[in-house]
């Protein structure tokens, strides 16, 4: 990346000899590291200047009761000079993340945000789609955000879908429709599918939401009561009123949005709070005038720490990776190492500062919310440590379960809890192959073979409790895969379901730490441990769903005419309009096949032979 210099001062000692080091130091951009006299990386930072960033520690005064006890602790340092301040950048960023320093604040790597796309596979053709993505880019759609959440987006694709009646539907099913379908009866598609709209009218709306993503409210909201006024003018009344609902609906957004706009700019709002022992950073986005929410972020290794510190830190980080936009707007200033192109500072007026409030106390309730979970999930461990006459709570919690459609599409997932909170980022999916259909057990055993292999073998960490989502026969299942890879240690609980599958009534076979429990487990409805279990499988639940689902769209997205050599899409267009769909061609005759113009009779018969 650069050309590198490191300057360590030698040998080390108890107090770090800053006077010498000092000395030695290069007026260049770079990357400073402090180690303990061990060794042991104590933070790492990044400086325009290397001389006056490090001098700064050792040759002023008031720093935060934080930075001077590491100080105190210092007895190396190391320097890495590059070409230019960006480059320190990236490089410090990569190192916190490796070394994770003790007095580093850290900011964990989150999920990409997401974006509203238009275009879709292969741009979308003449007829470009609607969608939410995460993710890299394709080169022939294009994309609007990002946005704080999945929500944000969602919401936003709901309006842009019924002010201006794109498509959202899949390439696959776009292909193979035969008439509208119900986004189209209840006003939220102008079906180009079946042609119910020409080519430049639909272009035309697309460009007026791509108008509107990009913050031209105005400009589409001129326009479309210019064509509004023309329509009514020519006795075009049906169409005059779809206009004035399209012109209100946006109106309306307007009108909500802009109580906390920027006039059509883009800017990020950051507010820093330290309460209750935590550090949490409240980011809120606007886009295009528009509020799109906002998100907390809670860091690592922020003991002691102050807000101006937590701000500091999380922009360095957040903005390697994301694009910053026009200016950010922060609640504590003046801050220090800001990177290059960083256009930010304090509120300006009275509307700025409302909107940095709002982001505070957002953070403050984010920081309650956090507060009164990790107290809620602390009572709810303990009273499941009781009950099951565990030596400690279960700080990790795994749950499985399995789901399928009459055997077809089986998936198995795993969800993780760890100190009471599910955590989404170790959650698995599992797609169960060579089965009879329909074996859950041979199912489950598959999944826990899977998973726990690699427990067995030292790659991943096990769990303090296993949970499986069935009953004796699942359990059993579940206690000879443990056994068979070593792993009979672990403590498991099958969560049968009660009488009618009611909620409640659920029935605990338990083997805890000391072997199976000879009587099965029913805790009361209001056991705060009993209630974990539920939330936990309640959840692995409805990951297998999810999963499931999917893979079962996926199967059947896929049509069985792409694979009969010589039906191109033209063919298969016919073909499907021609019967109405899928299961009226595999329906028909070979004679009938032989009406289609284009279909020879040898096609028939092979299309014919195919289906069946």
């Amino acid at each position: 990346m650069s050309s590198a210099r490191s300057v360590t001062s030698s040998p080390p000692k108890p107090t770090f000899d800053s006077k010498d080091f000092l000395a030695t130091l290069t007026d260049a951009p770079g990357v400073y590291r402090m180690l303990d006299a061990e060794r042991k990386v104590l933070y790492v930072g990044k400086a325009k200047n290397l001389k006056k960033r490090v001098s700064s520690y050792f040759n002023k005064t008031g720093h935060s009761p934080r930075i001077a006890l590491m100080l105190q602790q210092v007895a190396v340092m190391e320097v890495t000079a590059t070409r230019s301040e960006a480059e320190a950048l990236i490089l410090e960023n990569t190192l916190i993340k490796k070394l994770a320093p003790k007095y580093n604040i850290l900011f964990r790597d989150d999920k990409s945000y997401p974006y509203i796309g238009i275009g879709g596979k292969d741009g979308g053709g003449e007829f470009p789609r609607l969608f939410y993505h995460r993710g890299a880019f394709e080169k022939k759609s294009q994309y609007f955000g990002p946005f704080p959440n999945g929500l944000a987006v969602r919401e936003s694709i709901q309006l842009i879908q019924k002010s201006f009646l794109l498509r959202t539907c899949e390439e696959s099913v776009f292909a193979h429709r035969s008439r509208p379908c119900l986004m189209h009866q209840i006003k939220r598609c102008k079906a180009p599918c079946v042609g119910l709209i020409s080519k430049p009218d639909y272009a035309a709306d697309v460009r007026l939401a791509e108008m509107f993503l990009r913050g031209r409210h105005s400009e589409v909201i001129d326009g479309l009561s210019g064509q509004m006024e023309a329509a009514a003018k020519e006795l075009r009344f049906e169409e005059a009123a779809a206009l004035r609902d399209q012109i209100r609906a946006l109106q309306a957004v307007l009108h909500r949005q802009y109580v906390s706009s920027t006039r059509d700019a883009d800017v990020d709002i950051i507010a820093a709070v330290v309460e209750r022992g935590s550090l949490c950073v409240n980011l809120a986005m606007v886009r295009g005038g528009l509020h799109l929410g906002d998100r907390a972020y809670f860091p690592v290794a922020a003991a002691e720490a102050e807000a101006a510190e937590g701000l500091t830190a999380f922009v360095v980080q957040h903005y390697v990776e994301q694009p910053a936009p026009a200016r950010l707007i922060l609640s504590d200033w003046p801050i220090e190492d800001l990177p290059a192109g960083i256009h930010a500072g304090p509120p300006k007026n009275e509307m700025e500062r409302a909107w940095v409030e709002m982001a505070m106390t957002n953070a403050r309730l984010a920081v309650q919310a956090r507060w009164q979970a990790k107290t809620r999930s602390s009572g709810r461990l303990a009273a499941l440590q009781e009950a099951l006459d565990m030596p400690e709570p279960p700080r990790r919690i795994e749950c499985f379960d399995i789901s399928h459609t009459m055997g077809e599409g089986t998936v198995a997932s795993c969800v993780v809890c760890v100190d009471g909170a599910m955590k989404k980022g170790d959650y698995r999916r599992f797609n169960i192959e060579g089965i009879q259909p329909g074996d859950d057990y041979a199912a489950m055993r598959q999944a826990l073979t899977r998973r726990y292999e690699k427990v067995a073998t030292g790659e991943t960490v096990a769990p303090d409790l296993v949970l499986i989502d069935g009953g004796k026969g699942q359990h059993r299942v579940a206690r000879d895969v443990f056994a068979e890879l070593g792993l009979d240690h672990l403590a498991s609980i099958g969560v049968a379901k009660g009488e009618d599958r009611k909620p409640g009534l659920e029935t605990l076979f338990v083997h805890g730490p000391s072997g199976p429990h000879e009587v099965p487990l029913q805790l009361g409805m209001d056991h705060p441990g009993f209630h974990l279990i539920q939330e936990i499988r309640d959840e692995a639940h409805r990951f297998a769903i999810v999963g499931h689902r999917a893979r079962r769209a996926r199967a059947r997205g896929h049509s069985k005419l792409e694979d009969v050599a010589g039906v191109g899409p033209a063919r298969r267009k016919k073909l499907l309009a021609q019967f109405g769909g899928l299961d009226g061609v595999k329906a028909a005759t070979i004679e009938d096949l032989c009406r289609v113009d284009g279909v020879s009779r040898r096609l028939a018969e092979e299309i014919h032979k195919t289906l069946k």
